[in-house]
């Protein structure tokens, strides 16, 4: 791992859906880093204490938080427990997601809302919580040069069409509307608002479309870098867009892809 232990000195941070995939890596990066960091999961609470555990054991700080983000009364409790731990906020990185697929047609309300509730009110509710936490406490310069930062876990697929997925689609390009609302209105308190775009990545939700030679090179076909991404790709992206190496970064969405987004289809002129 490649990281600085004092780049995020000082600094608390909550990353939810932490247990594992992308969510466990950049809380461990984070916590590499120098910061704090609530471990937000729903289910996993094992998974969730043995990340903790081993932060610890590398002399980090971290505690585990069960919450689901689509509750509001959760949300809410979740960050006054944070609170009460650390004191203050620096760094979210709103990360939950789950997938309900199925075709357009065959799509139940109960899987579109879902995905929804999750995915993007998930995303409002705990972005709001923290926005509060910010614009109460504002910049401490000893800190950071932002009041806070705010990072959410969209993906490829907020510009991308995705048939039999047109929930989570419809999750993300709602995310990408959203992050970037919320982030004119909220730069003037200095407070930095951004998203990751994560391509194909190897975790355990999509395990079936990279774990085996022939699943791999056809997905391969879509990644013109030829390679699937790493959790460790998008956690190291998230260490930048949290410290102030980034400061004047906000709303924008940084894709972490391989040139996923680049519609490859057109190499060879379509």
């Amino acid at each position: 791992m490649s990281y600085s232990p004092y780049l995020l000195k000082g600094q608390k941070a909550l990353v939810t859906g932490a247990s594992s995939g992308i969510g466990e890596a950049v809380a461990r990066y984070l916590a590499l880093s120098g910061a704090a960091v609530a471990i937000n999961y729903h289910s996993e609470a094992e998974e969730a204490q043995k990340i903790v555990d081993e932060i610890k054991a590398n002399n980090g700080e971290a505690f585990a938080i069960k919450a689901n983000v689509s509750q509001e009364d959760e949300v809410k409790a979740m960050f006054s427990q944070t609170l009460d731990q650390f004191g203050t906020i620096d760094i979210l990185v709103s990360n939950a997601g789950v997938q309900k697929d199925s075709p357009f047609v065959d799509m139940s309300l109960e899987q579109w809302n879902k995905v929804i509730e999750v995915n993007l009110t998930g995303q409002f509710l705990c972005v709001r919580e923290a926005a509060k936490e910010f614009l109460r406490r504002g910049v401490q310069p000893h800190i950071s040069s932002a009041a806070g930062k705010i990072i959410c876990i969209s993906s490829v697929h907020e510009i991308i069409p995705w048939s039999g997925h047109v929930n989570y689609a419809a999750s993300k390009g709602g995310i990408n509307m959203m992050m970037r609302s919320i982030a004119q209105e909220l730069a003037p308190h200095k407070i930095r608002v951004n998203s990751i775009a994560p391509g194909a990545i190897k975790t355990p939700i999509n395990k079936s479309a990279w774990d085996t030679p022939q699943a791999e090179a056809k997905l391969l076909e879509l990644i013109p870098a030829k390679r699937v991404g790493e959790v460790e790709d998008i956690a190291k992206a998230a260490v930048w867009l949290a410290s102030d190496d980034s400061d004047y970064v906000n709303g924008t969405t940084l894709f972490v892809d391989g040139g996923m987004s680049l519609y490859p289809g057109f190499a060879d002129n379509g």
